[in-house]
């Protein structure tokens, strides 16, 4: 069996030539005799692997120093609540929100203090961005909080919003290392790994260094308290070590590429040749204004349903898998992370065009 495309929305594709490297190092991690996966987290060898891939991350991203880079675990949705817990100092919180993920850790913060909707796209079934240059920010709101890039919906801030001074926290799950980011624009970045990084398991946190504090709200487990995490290094407690190996393979990969310019040049390649297409279609169209269209999940339809199930069950048999949308709204998308050739996405339009013209 050859390798199909994968354009599932995470867990997700994988360059080809990390995945070789893992396996070759899978029996023998460079001479320990042991797999990663066998290796001690307090291990001189494991402890190269951390601090490599923290310093690679710094080095693509551009972290400041007064930043903490976590690798964690619970995923993106933990965050959800260790964010309230650990920020919500006058126990109010601003959330936009433009999905089903922002929606979620909205209702989360809800259970920890008050937590306002201060902008919403639900109205147009969170198909653009709000304008948020001029929101009602609450004067006493410890944090504004949004996900930068909508992996259901397939919507993107392209512009961050005006928070009129408070910290912005980010959920970045699907964009994460896909353009570059000015990282000091933002209090709390952070996204799960599964779909642009890694495989699932790791959620990374990089956090200004006076948001970790002790002042936590009472009853937040320790493990819970970023403070834990940063003072023990991502080592408090056994880390998901294989993840995070593979993540640093992947951001060495990345820096071979040329980095976070070079990958968003690439990404806007990708896309452009999937929406010119989509723009153009008589069958097809995609179901997001233009200009918020994220550069990693694509949502499309035919506008028929038996058509959408027929189209997915075709394009899976011709090695495009994982093109149904999520079970919320249906149709299909492409997800087309960094690790997803061009030619992936050059075949799958070819395909469309073909299925296109037999089912006029």
């Amino acid at each position: 069996m050859s390798r199909v495309y994968n354009f599932s929305a995470g867990p997700a594709v994988l360059p080809e030539e990390v995945l070789q490297e893992a396996a070759a190092e899978m029996l023998d991690y460079k001479g320990t005799g042991m797999s990663v996966m066998e290796m001690s987290h307090r291990s001189k060898p494991f402890e190269e692997i951390i601090n490599t891939a923290e310093a690679d991350l710094r080095e693509l991203m551009g972290i400041p120093d007064n930043y903490k880079v976590l690798f964690l675990q619970g995923g993106a949705s933990l965050q959800f609540a260790m964010i309230p817990m650990n920020l919500m100092k006058n126990g109010v919180a601003d959330y936009i929100i433009t999905g089903q993920w922002a929606k979620k850790a909205y209702q989360e913060a809800k259970k920890y203090g008050t937590a306002n909707a201060i902008a919403s796209s639900a109205d147009k079934t969170f198909s653009y961005i709000p304008d948020c240059s001029d929101l009602p920010i609450s004067e006493n709101a410890d944090y504004v909080y949004i996900c930068e890039n909508n992996t259901i919906y397939g919507t993107k801030f392209k512009t961050l919003p005006n928070t009129k001074g408070k910290t912005l926290v980010a959920d970045v799950s699907s964009c994460f290392l896909s353009e570059p980011v000015d990282v000091s624009r933002y209090g709390v970045i952070y996204g799960g790994v599964q779909k642009n990084i890694g495989p699932a398991g790791v959620v990374i946190v990089i956090i200004r260094e006076d948001l970790i504090t002790e002042d936590v709200l009472a009853g937040t487990p320790t493990m819970m308290q970023y403070k834990t995490h940063a003072d023990a290094k991502s080592l408090y407690n056994t880390p998901p070590a294989y993840g995070i190996y593979i993540c640093g393979k992947v951001f060495k990969w990345l820096k071979k590429q040329g980095g976070l310019a070079a990958m968003k040049e690439r990404n806007e390649k990708k896309a452009k040749i999937l929406y010119d297409f989509l723009d153009e279609s008589k069958l097809f169209k995609g179901t997001v204004v233009k200009e918020d269209r994220s550069l990693m999940n694509v949502p499309f339809v035919t506008g028929n349903e038996e058509l959408d199930a027929k189209f997915v069950k075709e394009a899976a048999a011709a090695g495009f898998v994982n093109l149904k949308g999520h079970r919320s709204v249906g149709g299909m998308r492409a997800s087309i992370y960094n690790a997803m050739p061009l030619e992936g996405v050059e075949k799958l339009v070819a395909f469309m065009k073909k299925f296109e013209e037999e089912n006029q």
